[in-house]
């Protein structure tokens, strides 16, 4: 089970995270929600290993991971399958890869260029790169900004499906996104 045991962090001697301790469930869905500037991405990076905490133990955290961060991250001259593909090998067919877009409103853009794509697209593209990914922990950090209701609805719903069995950390803001996929809320507070 990943557990994180008293994680701190500061900038500039701004404290951000202050003695953080959460067991994350395997195969369970936690949210993480709270004020803008509490320091909801910053435990991501640290969970993540992107960047070291100040103090504090993590354990369980050393397994394959995925993540779709606030940018979506992904190569605006690539085209949308050749974007999985940087994560996924030749683990999926073309015809795997168009069902997986298909499944997040995304028919026939599988050989457009990113850039080409709007917000929206792009940032579902980065979703399904993340759930094709091998791994057991999926880090999603607000994965659903920038869609609309309706479709922010068969997402999250494609995300739930997908993320079936793996251990998944998600930040958000939104309280809907919470109740919509969320096994476990946990509300970060401002230092």
């Amino acid at each position: 089970m990943p557990k994180a045991e008293n994680i701190r962090k500061s900038f500039h001697d701004k404290p951000v995270l202050n003695n953080f301790t959460h067991d994350f469930d395997e195969g369970k869905i936690t949210a993480l929600v709270g004020q803008s500037g509490c320091g909801k991405t910053t435990l991501l990076s640290v969970l993540m290993g992107l960047i070291p905490a100040d103090s504090g133990t993590l354990t369980g955290f050393d397994k394959p991971i995925s993540a779709v961060f606030q940018e979506d991250r992904l190569c605006d001259n690539l085209t949308v399958s050749a974007n999985i593909r940087l994560v996924t090998g030749k683990r999926f067919t073309k015809a795997e890869i168009e069902k997986e877009l298909c499944e997040v409103e995304l028919s026939g853009c599988a050989e457009k260029p990113v850039r080409e794509l709007s917000g929206g697209m792009k940032r579902r593209t980065a979703i399904v790169r993340a759930m094709l990914a091998e791994s057991e922990i999926l880090f999603l950090d607000e994965p659903f900004k920038g869609l609309d209701s309706e479709t922010k609805r068969v997402v999250i719903e494609y995300v739930r499906k997908k993320a079936e069995g793996k251990t998944v950390i998600f930040v958000t803001h939104d309280r809907e996104e919470c109740e919509l996929l969320a096994d476990e809320t946990v509300e970060l507070i401002s230092l």
